[in-house]
């Protein structure tokens, strides 16, 4: 049960991958990646731990990311054929995101995004899946220059939004991002499944 008082909510800050759709570059994207066009998995991996910060934070592109830990030698593949297998591994997870979309036209709280995206990936993910029918807007790290768990961008995010911690929800799959969000005094939700997380949100539909 959540404790926090309903009645002061006036924003929702919801995470993306792992919540409404997969996530966008994970471990088992890149693993898939190198069994489909058979590269060293482990050598890459080194270079993208390396850099992937650089990468969400909007620091560098989608090329420079994959010159750095691809292209930095021949291939027998091309980049744009790379790029494409990225967007494809975004997927939309079962029920949650078509019921989101219904909630928000009968409630009254803003709802916002606050995830780590990499710009290209960010944008593709807004727009194949409409995410504007549910976010009124997009708290990305690539737009903030900081990444989760630096607990600075989700104080901007409050900041611009004009809230205080227990005047917001914040919704995660990761509990440790979830435990980041709940010492700055925010009303941190473990998102588990659909059921538990829809349940929550029902209580701000309006009468």
């Amino acid at each position: 049960m959540n404790d926090f008082d309903t009645s002061k909510i006036k924003v929702v800050f919801m995470d993306i991958g792992g919540v409404l759709l997969t996530n966008g570059w994970d471990h088992e994207s890149r693993e898939k990646a190198a069994e489909v066009f058979s590269f060293d998995y482990t050598e890459m991996n080194i270079l993208h731990n390396f850099i992937y910060n650089v990468f969400e934070i909007g620091s560098i592109s989608l090329d420079e990311y994959l010159d750095t830990i691809l292209f930095n030698q021949p291939r027998d593949f091309l980049k744009e054929d790379f790029k494409q297998f990225m967007f494809d591994q975004s997927v939309e997870l079962p029920q949650f995101l078509n019921w989101s979309k219904s909630w928000k036209k009968q409630t009254d709280l803003a709802v916002f995004a606050l995830s780590n995206e990499n710009n290209e990936l960010n944008d593709y993910r807004i727009k194949k899946f409409k995410l504007h029918d549910l976010f009124d807007g997009f708290f990305s790290s690539c737009y903030l220059g900081m990444r989760k768990p630096d607990p600075r961008i989700y104080k901007r995010a409050m900041e611009i939004a004009q809230v205080e911690p227990d005047e917001c929800i914040y919704l995660d799959d990761r509990p440790m991002l979830v435990q980041v969000a709940k010492k700055l005094g925010m009303n941190s939700i473990l998102h588990q499944d659909f059921e538990t997380s829809k349940n929550i949100l029902e209580n701000f539909i309006r009468n």
